[in-house]
């Protein structure tokens, strides 16, 4: 690969741009599509800019639904027509006995992962307020049905569904246009969440910030393009556009916006 690649991301993306070099490579030799695991917006993001450099290879994005966020990518040379079958993606309600307990996203991942699964496996876990549903890889469903009998310490199981009983998300998100000093992590958070910096600092300090599902403790970390942060007790947002600076020198950021 061009190694002036890399200057146009961050250097801890490394590893995953070389990872999408080679399932390009692998579709250039075997004429044949790859389908990737499940990706959040900014490596899809990569993924997107890399591809679209060959010329006679096409990409196509699909988590389950349509306001998907994490989403798997299948690649394929210009001749080949994807269905969604070739995205391999099931669909299963969390059982769980409603009267008695309160699951919540995080309790649902954890077990999830405790089955000793990769996040990559997992797409969007949704909910309408009070059922729950979760995206899962094919290849790795029976699986966790099997290994799956408890969310903390409540029983649950997991059921296969159609895609036609898919949930309408309870949680909606807005468009939001600011300005901001810096896209420092600790700066973008205290002018959307209205806080102080010092307060913004404290959070990402105290590990209860994620960047694209990741713990970071780094306040001075510089967000960037499909980047979504959440924090816990206040919400989450995603960078969907950076529009330039203003007279003043701020930074004009279009956003999406989830607020507890």
């Amino acid at each position: 690969m061009d190694a002036n690649v890399y200057q146009h991301f961050r250097s801890e993306e490394r590893p995953f741009i070389d990872t999408v070099q080679d399932w390009i490579e692998q579709v250039n030799i075997q004429y044949a599509p790859v389908l990737t695991e499940f990706l959040d917006p900014r490596q899809a993001f990569i993924l997107e800019t890399l591809v679209r450099q060959e010329s006679d290879l096409r990409f196509r994005l699909f988590g389950g639904y349509e306001a998907a966020e994490r989403k798997r990518c299948l690649i394929f040379p210009e001749y080949y027509e994807p269905t969604q079958e070739d995205f391999e993606i099931e669909l299963f309600n969390v059982h769980y006995p409603k009267k008695f307990a309160v699951l919540s996203h995080g309790k649902i991942l954890g077990s999830l992962i405790g089955t000793g699964i990769k996040r990559e496996f997992l797409g969007d876990i949704i909910s309408d307020g009070e059922n729950w549903q979760v995206f899962i890889a094919k290849e790795i469903s029976h699986y966790i049905q099997l290994q799956l009998t408890k969310i903390g310490n409540v029983k649950a199981r997991l059921e296969e569904r159609s895609y036609v009983d898919i949930l309408m998300p309870k949680d909606s998100w807005s468009d939001e246009t600011t300005t901001v000093s810096s896209l420092r992590l600790d700066n973008v958070i205290a002018t959307l969440f209205n806080i102080s910096r010092q307060r913004a600092k404290q959070l990402v300090e105290s590990e209860k910030v994620k960047v694209n599902w990741a713990v970071t403790q780094r306040p001075d970390f510089v967000l960037d393009l499909l980047d979504i942060v959440s924090i816990r007790g206040f919400g989450r947002l995603q960078i969907q556009d950076i529009e330039g600076t203003t007279k003043k020198g701020k930074i004009r950021l279009n956003l999406g916006l989830l607020r507890k």
